[in-house]
């Protein structure tokens, strides 16, 4: 008997005929045995929809208010799938995040957790019942409803995983794995069978819609066993993530080619290039609550420097807002930005025991005549900034120069 955390995505709970088939699956593992906690996220386009409800009513919606309204989507999908199996004979029983006590910061609309009470859970799993949980929220200290940000019932699920040490965390999705890369985007895509915490992390980071940032932080720290399946397949192993380089896995240089299209670009120009001019830029920023990205400070030049960083294109104007409010105080001759780029990265272990792989790259983009703005770099991964027109060449043209559709030998 095993303890396995399963997450079901927005499209595996779509509609209540897709419930009733999540509870056929629920209940084929609890038959054999094994004591299930459920984590859901709202039914597809859902979340969409709230969000849209809120912005008819305010332009820029309050923050509180506003996770109040979209959690709302999950606590449906988590009464309707308890009906479900209750239906099929099965004992089961519904929390929401704060019934659960996923406790949280502050910062609504991307809070991340602090700690999970799971002792409600395990008395329920050891009476017998399947438990399932609202997944994208959580309540901070004082009592306030709190969400995770997009994609966070990836989260959810894996932080219950780990505080509980279940044995397995299956994420359900409408892929059956982890591709090389987006098979709408390149239809070779290849998927893998295996694939490890590290590349998965970077893959996440640099765009991959597979699994949420942070659910992979929460994986790789806990170390939680986690496997990507499709919802819609019966049979079939999907992708491991593993927590070691394994001589037998794949014999890949490059595991994948991720990209993200919601990237904007800010300059900062004409700066005083002096210690902590850095700071002055991207202190106001961060205290706005916006994640940075890439990062280039140009070499100075007659005491000046020009600075460029990456956000995400929906924080672009609140960051330009910021930027203009601090020029003054900056120093700055000129604030510039472009919300029309996009980020491609190609990830791999097998970076660190070859040579060759950035200049690999950029030859294949250049050959195609697709321009690098913006270039950064880890051990495992190099990530380049385009102009978005040419996202989904490059990614296909990248994917062929390193022979991704072929299965490695």
């Amino acid at each position: 008997m095993a303890l396995i955390v399963q997450k079901y995505g927005g499209t595996s709970v779509g509609s209540v005929e897709r419930i009733k088939n999540v509870a056929q699956r629920v209940a084929k593992f609890k038959m054999l045995g094994h004591q299930i906690v459920v984590v859901v996220s709202a039914m597809s386009g859902e979340t969409n929809r709230l969000i849209g409800l809120a912005k008819d009513i305010q332009s820029t919606p309050d923050p509180r208010e506003l996770d109040v309204l979209v959690s709302t989507g999950e606590q449906v999908t988590i009464a309707l799938l308890a009906m479900a199996l209750k239906d099929l004979g099965l004992k089961a029983k519904s929390y929401t995040g704060s019934q659960v006590r996923i406790v949280t910061d502050d910062a609504y609309t991307k809070a991340r957790i602090q700690h999970i009470d799971e002792a409600n859970i395990r008395g329920d799993l050891e009476a017998g019942c399947v438990v399932v949980v609202a997944g994208f929220q959580g309540v901070d200290e004082a009592g306030n409803i709190t969400t995770l940000g997009r994609g966070g019932s990836d989260t959810t699920g894996v932080a219950l995983a780990a505080a509980l040490k279940a044995d397995e965390c299956q994420i359900y999705t409408d892929v059956d794995g982890v591709y090389t890369t987006d098979p709408r985007v390149v239809p070779d895509a290849r998927r893998l069978k295996t694939i490890t915490f590290e590349e998965m992390l970077e893959m996440a980071s640099q765009g991959s819609k597979v699994l949420q940032i942070r659910s992979v932080e929460f994986a790789g720290k806990y170390k939680v066993p986690l496997r990507v399946l499709s919802s819609f397949a019966e049979e079939g192993d999907g992708t491991l993530i593993t927590f070691e380089e394994d001589q037998n896995m794949e014999k890949a240089i490059i595991s994948g080619i991720a990209f993200n299209r919601d990237e904007a670009k800010i300059t900062v120009l004409g700066v005083p290039d002096r210690p902590g001019i850095a700071y002055q830029i991207l202190g106001p920023v961060a205290d706005a609550n916006i994640d940075v990205d890439m990062i280039i400070q140009n070499v100075g030049a007659d005491g000046a420097t020009d600075f460029t960083f990456t956000v995400h294109r929906n924080e672009y104007k609140k960051a330009l807002e910021v930027l203009h409010a601090a020029q003054a105080h900056i120093g700055a001759r000129e604030i510039t930005g472009d919300d029309k780029i996009a980020k491609v990265a190609v990830v791999g272990v097998g970076m660190r025991s070859h040579v060759g792989i950035a200049s690999d790259m950029f030859r294949a983009l250049a050959e195609e005549g697709i321009n690098i703005q913006m270039i950064s770099t880890s051990e495992i991964k190099i990530s380049v900034v385009v102009d978005e027109k040419y996202l989904e060449l490059a990614v296909r043209v990248l994917h062929k120069a390193f022979n991704l559709d072929q299965v490695p030998a």
